[in-house]
């Protein structure tokens, strides 16, 4: 039997597309900014599957953004790294404005984690520090793991190798499928328009769960083929086998509370026991008053951890 509750789809899914666990909020963060003045990477370089564009000059930052994210959510991380670095700002293709392209059909980390390994080869990219967030976390440690002496650093912004295991620890694949095959079904069916609109009818009480998840910047929304697959993905990719492989040294940020009732000031072992089986132990900073959208709930302290792991 499933160690995870019977619960309605339209809730479940607001819980995991904000990463297994993180609290509901009323909608506070700013409205979405302006996806960054770019220049587009090497036309040699074209892909199905991920577009990518450069600001700056200097050590290269390669940032993946998460579940249904565009490149929109790193905004305030390029502008302050912009004038150090060169900045390399992913967007999957099928997520915010973008067609699915070759995401349409099939799996969606796997592939985009060796598109993104591609660009680095083929763009020469020196040992390039990768920074993900969410879904994109687990990219980038798909990325450390196949590329090895390749990648310089990972830091993951509140992912985890297996994120069932923050919300029901000792939890596995087995344990979640049913309920990911449910939402990839519910995502399927009703677009990503179902937590705006299918709460009320489903009786639900979310509170501001719905305007945190879409005004904070956590779901840009794109195809539905692409959605319910990342979704699928992030609740039953399991990549702890994996870390042994990574090289690269990692950091991981995530949000906290000191509130004991809140889930978030229970996180601390839940991260260090995701992550133990890594050559080298990881650095773990966490970030207090933040939730999911690490970045964007508290940017200055976001972008210190930043300038701590590039350094």
């Amino acid at each position: 039997m499933s160690r995870f509750p019977a619960v309605p789809i339209a809730l479940f899914l607001s819980l995991t597309a904000v990463a297994a666990g993180a609290t509901a909020r009323a909608a506070t963060a700013p409205a979405a900014p302006t996806a960054p003045a770019a220049s587009v990477a090497p036309a040699a370089f074209q892909s199905s599957r991920i577009v990518v564009e450069t600001r700056g000059q200097g050590p290269d930052v390669v940032l993946i953004p998460g579940l249904a994210s565009t490149s929109a959510v790193w905004s305030r991380t390029a502008d302050a790294l912009q004038d150090r670095y060169r900045v390399h700002l992913v967007t999957v293709r099928g997520f915010g404005p973008l067609a699915a392209a070759g995401n349409a059909e099939g799996r969606l980390g796997g592939p985009a984690a060796a598109e993104i390994l591609r660009y680095i080869d083929e763009t020469g990219l020196n040992r390039p520090a990768l920074i993900g967030h969410s879904m994109g976390g687990q990219v980038a440690l798909r990325i450390a793991a196949e590329g090895a002496e390749r990648v310089g650093r990972v830091m993951v912004v509140d992912a985890s190798p297996f994120f069932p295991s923050l919300i029901s620890p000792g939890s596995t694949v087995g344990d979640v499928e049913p309920l990911a095959r449910l939402a990839y079904q519910g995502l399927m069916l009703l677009g990503d328009q179902v937590l705006r609109t299918q709460a009320a009818s489903m009786g639900l009480e979310l509170g501001g769960a719905a305007d945190s998840l879409f005004n904070g910047l956590g779901w840009q929304g794109g195809d539905r083929r692409v959605l319910a697959q990342g979704l699928y993905e992030v609740m039953t990719v399991d990549l702890r086998s994996r870390l042994p492989l990574i090289q690269a040294p990692v950091t991981v940020v995530y949000g906290w509370s000191p509130d004991a009732d809140s889930p978030r000031s229970h996180v601390d072992g839940l991260f260090r026991d995701g992550y133990r089986s890594l050559p080298r132990p990881a650095t773990f900073e966490r970030i207090e008053g933040a939730e999911h959208m690490v970045m964007i709930d508290r940017p200055r302290q976001f972008q210190q951890a930043v300038d701590r792991f590039l350094r």
